[in-house]
């Protein structure tokens, strides 16, 4: 029985999906929350930070996340 992997990262890709802004801008976006958050520039922001940055409800955003 094969188990349906989850990703705990979010990309720019998947955060343009859920807020409805460009490419560009949800680069920007990530960049400023890894700063609000004292992440440097090559750590992964998960998809909990940035559902807690940003207000929103795993349960909203989860599905928007594909692969």
């Amino acid at each position: 029985m094969k188990t349906e992997q989850k990703r705990v990262c979010i990309y720019p890709k998947d955060m343009q999906r859920i807020t409805g802004k460009s490419y560009r801008q949800s680069i920007r976006m990530l960049q400023k929350i890894r700063v609000d958050l004292n992440k440097s520039q090559n750590e992964l922001l998960s998809i909990d930070e940035f559902c807690q940055y940003t207000s929103l409800k795993y349960e909203q955003v989860e599905p928007l996340i594909v692969g």
